[in-house]
């Protein structure tokens, strides 16, 4: 591992490992899902848009196949070096201010609903120092009933790769602890984090409590959300 892991994250496999326990070499492998559509689906199309938690850019490129003018902002340098077609920051999100403002901000694989709670109100803080005050922050979360209904183990293939939900352990009320497991020709990695519980009324509170407010959850299983700077005064 090439840094200290954050508390209650790990990762195993060749190649570099980020302080959050994702392995560089397999999500460089991983292709996107489904996030590109529901992102150009949700905001004018050409937007201006600062992607933060960018990873190796799996979401950056079909963004910019898009026509969206994209900065990639990581706190890991290997992972940024995958990125191509967008400028990139290399910084953690929570302590970046770039000291410009964006059509769109883009908060996705699943940040918010990190164990610390202080951290999630710094990420949301810096998508509401970032965003233009007629633009919008599309943040991915877990939805309410996720880990409910996750069937364990579970396996299914995206881009030649296995993935395994591996395990989901409860902590108390509000806590899961998660492992992932990632298979690709020959090559295998393991993902273990700790995710916070987040329903929805708990996370419009912390959506307000960063100066932000709820414009609409954009899916059905409220995983993708819309929010927009909120009125003042």
């Amino acid at each position: 591992m090439d840094a200290k892991a954050r508390e209650g994250h790990q990762g195993t496999g060749p190649g570099a490992i980020t302080p959050d326990g994702c392995a560089v070499e397999m999500y460089a492998r991983l292709p996107a899902g489904d996030e590109p559509e529901i992102v150009a689906s949700t905001v004018p199309a050409g937007s201006r848009l600062l992607e933060l938690g960018s990873g190796a850019g799996r979401v950056t490129r079909p963004l910019v196949e898009r026509g969206f003018d994209v900065v990639a902002v990581d706190e890991s340098p290997e992972m940024l070096a995958y990125v191509q077609g967008a400028r990139t920051v290399c910084s953690p999100i929570e302590t970046l201010d770039l000291k410009e403002r964006f059509d769109v901000v883009l908060l996705g694989s699943f940040l918010v609903n990190t164990a610390d709670e202080a951290l999630c109100s710094a990420l949301l803080r810096s998508c509401a120092r970032h965003v233009e005050p007629d633009g919008c922050v599309l943040v991915q979360r877990e939805n309410d009933r996720w880990h409910e209904e996750a069937t364990v183990p579970r396996e299914w293939e995206r881009g030649g790769q296995r993935i395994r939900l591996a395990s989901v352990e409860h902590q108390g009320t509000d806590r899961v602890a998660v492992r992932m497991e990632y298979a690709y020709e020959g090559a295998e990695w393991t993902h273990s984090f700790v995710s916070r519980v987040l329903p929805d009324a708990a996370f419009e509170a912390e959506l307000g409590a960063a100066g932000l407010a709820l414009d609409a959850y954009v899916t059905d299983d409220h995983s993708w959300v819309r929010a927009v700077p909120a009125p003042r005064g």
